[in-house]
């Protein structure tokens, strides 16, 4: 089933003359690659539009709105959450060796990795420079939000990387992965609006507690699309979480479920060289009888229904917080 999101074209609408005017700063080869990586154009330089689904600056956007706040107050707050998704997206490119992005070639294989790295890099500055010129106190507890989110993110990251060399990753060392590489973003982004408009401390705690549990619901979604997604819809090559033989978390749960179909897996996964087609299909069949999906698609559940309880308890209007539930439930049950 696809979703739709209408709140994102009103968000996009809103940030991207933000965001636009930032990527503008940058040195020139930094900002070629950025507006490239952002969707903004071709590898020529072509203005085109192929972005991602803004999901971040709507939730930031949301979290201004809980406050009751006009959104334009935080749209310098929500075009930093996204330029740190954007550095974040492009040095994972590279550390995965990922050919494709949204459908097209990943920035990295356009330009080289030292030059993704490096707009990266600027993308990550560029964001903490947006936060802290606003000049408020609500801007300051808004640019160490995106800092401690970023610097989840980063251990995130190392975990994943750490993870590749090893064969005894627990579900629990996953989900620990998954909260902070993308679930501390996610959080950010949703508590980030209230912050930035000097908000109630206890709206954007709810609002992060919330984030968080949709954030994991999101990577437990993504990592089921990783192996059963299509590439029409992802962009990416069938089975693509098994070609690379990621530690995803459906792949941990099935390993770690104690079960001859897990063995099995096991097995064919510690395979030296290339695994053959038919070995991928034979992994997500293992996959999927030794448990690993149906646990995925039930924790997903689980979470979705942990962060509309955060909402539910949460003080703001009830437009705004059916909106939250909207996306929430739009991230879990999407197929790209």
């Amino acid at each position: 089933m696809t979703l739709t999101l209408p709140p994102a074209e009103a968000a996009r609408e809103l940030v991207e003359p933000v965001l636009r005017e930032a990527v503008d700063r940058l040195d020139p080869h930094s900002a070629r690659v950025a507006r490239y990586h952002l969707g903004w154009t071709d590898a020529d330089g072509r203005p085109c539009a192929t972005g991602g689904k803004a999901l971040r600056p709507t939730l930031a956007v949301l979290s201004a709105r809980a406050a009751g706040a006009d959104a334009e107050r935080c749209l310098p707050a929500a075009a930093a959450v996204e330029l740190v998704h954007a550095f974040s997206l492009l040095h994972d490119d590279v550390m995965d060796d990922d050919p494709v992005r949204r459908h097209r070639p990943a920035a990295w294989t356009v330009f080289g990795r030292s030059h993704a790295i490096l707009s990266g890099n600027a993308l990550l500055v560029l964001a903490g420079e947006l936060l802290l010129e606003q000049g408020t106190a609500g801007y300051v507890a808004a640019a160490r939000a995106l800092n401690q989110a970023t610097h989840s993110l980063i251990a995130g990251q190392a975990l994943d990387l750490a993870f590749q060399d090893r064969d005894d990753v627990t579900r629990e060392e996953c989900l620990l992965m998954s909260r902070h590489k993308t679930a501390s973003l996610l959080a950010c982004a949703c508590s980030i609006g209230v912050l930035a408009a000097d908000g109630p401390g206890p709206l954007a705690g709810a609002l992060d507690a919330f984030g968080v549990e949709a954030g994991l619901a999101f990577q437990l979604a993504d990592d089921l699309l990783g192996i059963w997604g299509r590439t029409e819809v992802t962009g990416k090559p069938v089975l693509s979480d098994l070609r690379t033989r990621k530690k995803s978390l459906p792949v941990v749960a099935a390993l770690t479920g104690r079960t001859e179909a897990g063995g099995r897996l096991a097995e064919l996964l510690a395979r030296p060289g290339e695994l053959t087609e038919d070995d991928l299909h034979d992994a997500a069949r293992l996959v999927e009888q030794a448990g690993g999906r149906a646990w995925a698609e039930q924790e997903a559940e689980r979470r979705l229904d942990a962060a509309a309880r955060y909402l539910a308890e949460a003080d703001m209007p009830a437009g705004v917080r059916a909106e939250f539930l909207e996306i929430a439930r739009f991230i879990t049950a999407r197929d790209h």
